[in-house]
């Protein structure tokens, strides 16, 4: 007989550890002072100094790659604004200009999207210093039966999708997907 309410017991605290957030997400751990890596989705300010023909937003696109006069596509997936001004300071000093000065700038992020158990989901605009709760709010908030305590985030790493679990006030990158969970109580 007294085994039944330590069985009930440890039973009860089963369910309830079953229930709380799980947070782990040390592979995005990495990745908050990694510098900004660019991808599908971006759209990039150029700027060739003395070069106004040249100069333009610039859409990455679906392979990668950014288009322009004179060097044609330029591989920017996966580079930091840094790298992709040395690789057309590169291409513009093979041919066509003596000392190129080049400026790069992410003029809009990609978007990033929201799933599962939020007022309205889909893809939304990027806003810098987005954490996945003003993201829900973005989204138009939870529904009542939304899990408010964590979320899984699912976000483009060295070419690699990787998914974890990251409480309410993680930081948002752009492209990520955000999954709010259903809660059950």
């Amino acid at each position: 007989m007294s085994r039944h309410p330590v069985c009930l017991a440890l039973a009860a605290a089963l369910a309830v550890a079953g229930c709380a957030p799980r947070i782990e997400a040390p592979e995005f751990a990495v990745e908050r002072t990694a510098p900004y890596q660019l991808a599908s989705g971006d759209k990039l300010r150029v700027i060739v100094f003395g070069q106004d023909n040249l100069s333009n937003i610039y859409a990455v696109d679906g392979s990668g790659r950014i288009s322009m006069p004179l060097i044609g596509a330029v591989e920017a997936q996966g580079r930091s604004t840094q790298q992709l001004e040395r690789a057309i300071e590169a291409r513009l000093r093979a041919g066509y200009l003596r000392e190129p000065k080049v400026s790069v700038e992410v003029d809009a992020y990609r978007p990033f999207f929201v799933l599962g158990e939020v007022t309205n989901s889909g893809q939304f605009p990027f806003v810098n210093g987005m954490t996945v709760q003003t993201a829900v709010a973005i989204a138009g908030g939870f529904t009542p039966r939304g899990q408010r305590n964590y979320a899984e985030v699912t976000r483009l790493m060295d070419g690699q999708l990787v998914t974890g679990t990251v409480p309410i006030t993680y930081p948002v990158r752009p492209g990520d997907t955000i999954v709010i969970k259903e809660r059950w109580f």
